[in-house]
């Protein structure tokens, strides 16, 4: 691409960038850093999973993150006893035609909120998998299109909390990203009190992104360049995790091709045409860590994959890359 179309292509990223960080932020509050997280996996067609303990905004977050894309939005709050079929549809009988028809469920929107999606048993939060991978559903055999854009947003409390059920690695695998959010700070809080004394400042948020400018803005991260010493990185990276002796399942190639386009969007977000090493290692906790299965010993002395994705980005040497003024 040229200097002129690579501004172009970053010119239309940063369309939908700024308003919805902008926008968002009005409701969430001091986690600018978080929002961009969620744009990111947005601006390269993930899913998101946002965990966190109850009553520090993950239901918020999501919901203000969707009402600022001008497209369909529907939610579920899953329950132990919400069926598959309460997610994806039904195939219920017309007595007016005579015949069966489907019945689509709330899945068929463009923005999907899965509240408190852990809350639900294996077998529910399994109707989602077709959905997240394929985007379609098959329904006694038939098989039905989802819309585009298609984004599952999904809250969970962590697992420890009862009345939930651990997602599975083949699902877990299937977000592209995992964020939280934390407390707010005590000043922070402080100042937040009083502010909400007629109505949220969500009840004021409204879309700010057509579904054209985000599909112009996701193709456009793909053009990011990223040097051929940064691609061997990033691989030599993620299959660390996989010979780790504290690791027993390690991250997968769609962990590492996450990672990959999760930096080219980071870079565009910021403003650069190019990526580089601070764009993976700022990324790889989010896209990363929850993917890896530590062994039970592992995580009996108190290790996390966080940890070991730190100490195994402070060994892995990172390429010197420069840069011409084209960022090549």
């Amino acid at each position: 691409m040229s200097r002129q179309a690579d501004r172009v292509a970053l010119d239309s990223v940063r369309r939908v960038a700024d308003p919805v960080i902008e926008n968002v932020g009005r409701a969430i509050r001091d986690k600018e850093e978080e929002v961009r997280l969620c744009l990111i996996t947005l601006l390269c067609q993930g899913h998101l999973l946002i965990e966190d303990v109850p009553g520090v905004g993950k239901t918020m977050l999501a919901k203000a993150l969707a009402r600022s894309l001008d497209a369909s939005f529907r939610r579920i709050q899953f329950t132990p006893d919400l069926l598959p079929s309460d997610v994806t549809g039904v195939r219920a009988f017309n007595q007016k035609l005579n015949e069966f028809e489907f019945r689509p469920g709330p899945v068929f929107a463009q923005v999907l909120l899965a509240d408190e999606i852990n809350r639900a048993t294996p077998k529910t939060q399994a109707a989602l998998l077709e959905a997240m991978e394929e985007r379609q559903v098959t329904i006694d055999g038939e098989t039905h299109v989802l819309p585009r854009p298609f984004l599952v947003m999904a809250t969970q409390n962590p697992i420890e909390y009862s009345g939930t059920f651990p997602l599975p690695e083949a699902q877990l695998d299937r977000f592209f990203m995992k964020v939280r959010l934390g407390y707010l700070s005590s000043k922070s809080e402080a100042m937040l009190l009083g502010q909400e004394k007629v109505e949220s400042p969500f009840e004021e948020l409204q879309p700010v992104v057509s579904p054209d400018e985000l599909a112009a803005a996701q193709r456009a991260v793909r053009d990011v360049f990223v040097k051929t010493e940064l691609k061997e990185y990033v691989a030599r990276l993620v299959e660390r995790t996989r010979a780790h002796p504290e690791i027993a399942l390690g991250a997968s190639t769609r962990g590492t091709l996450n990672l990959f386009h999760g930096a080219q969007a980071r870079a565009a977000v910021l403003g650069r045409e190019y990526v580089v090493p601070d764009d993976f290692k700022s990324l790889a906790e989010s896209v990363l860590a929850h993917r890896i299965i530590l062994r039970p010993n592992a995580e009996m002395q108190g290790q996390s994959a966080a940890r070991i994705l730190a100490s195994l980005m402070e060994r892995e040497p990172v390429p010197q890359t420069a840069y011409d003024d084209r960022g090549r």
